[in-house]
């Protein structure tokens, strides 16, 4: 065991020179290489804490700011021969048009909404939310237009059908512990220009294994209400 050891520590101390060396010829730094590749695994590995989660819309009026606490309901509801999911808010009022799921096969997608509600919870950001919420921030045109405006609202309704389709290949992430890097970097690119790209990779894998746990447990049930609470970025679901 200890010539293995010693083998072994020869070998590392080999590739350490290579390294150097290969540092070296690039006129690369090895301190900057160490510090980028910690920020690389913060990144990706280390949810941000919450003393250091920023609220976008902290200074903003109170009735454009997303609720630290509320609920909302998917109810299935029968209307022109199909079944839609209605969604209420805590006062009972529509919150969007209602949904299907919009393809051949019935695959639950019409419970979408709850991917949204999850990067509001996790994230401090959805603008599909601030939508069906009555919450954009127009009293600032640049943020109204920009980031709760028409082309956000495409950015995020385009990641939650391209991390559906991902999804959809790993049992809709039951038992599922991590996401491809890859996904995760496209959801970056996607989000360059947004206040949302401030949040880590790891951000966004706790957003969406939070918002598929909702989504399972109203596929499940058919149905539900979703509490949302910012404080603790979570969501939790209960039966109709």
């Amino acid at each position: 065991y200890e010539q293995r050891k010693h083998q072994l520590r020869e070998e590392l101390g080999d590739v350490l020179w290579y390294v150097a060396a290969l540092a070296h010829r690039f006129d690369l730094d090895l301190d900057d290489i160490a510090t980028a590749s910690l920020e690389k695994t913060k990144d990706r590995w280390r949810p941000t804490p919450d003393t250091e989660h920023v609220r976008f819309d902290d200074q903003f009026p109170d009735h454009e700011r997303l609720p630290r606490q509320t609920t909302l309901t998917f109810t299935p509801t029968p209307r022109d021969g199909r079944t839609v999911i209605v969604l209420t808010r805590e006062d009972g009022t529509p919150a969007g048009d209602p949904l299907t799921s919009a393809s051949h096969v019935e695959d639950d997608y019409r419970f979408h909404d709850a991917f949204h509600l999850a990067h509001a919870a996790v994230l401090g950001w959805s603008p599909v939310t601030r939508f069906l919420l009555g919450r954009k921030r127009r009293s600032h045109l640049r943020t109204d237009e920009a980031e709760d405006g028409g082309r956000a609202i495409a950015i995020e309704e385009g990641i939650s059908a391209l991390v559906f389709s991902y999804a959809a290949r790993h049992r809709y992430f039951a038992d599922i512990n991590h996401i491809d890097n890859e996904l995760l970097t496209t959801i970056s690119h996607m989000t360059a220009h947004l206040e949302v790209s401030i949040c880590r990779a790891a951000d966004w894998e706790q957003a969406i294994f939070t918002g598929y746990t909702a989504w399972r447990q109203l596929r499940e049930q058919d149905g539900g209400t979703v509490h949302l609470d910012l404080d603790r970025r979570l969501l939790t679901v209960d039966p109709l």
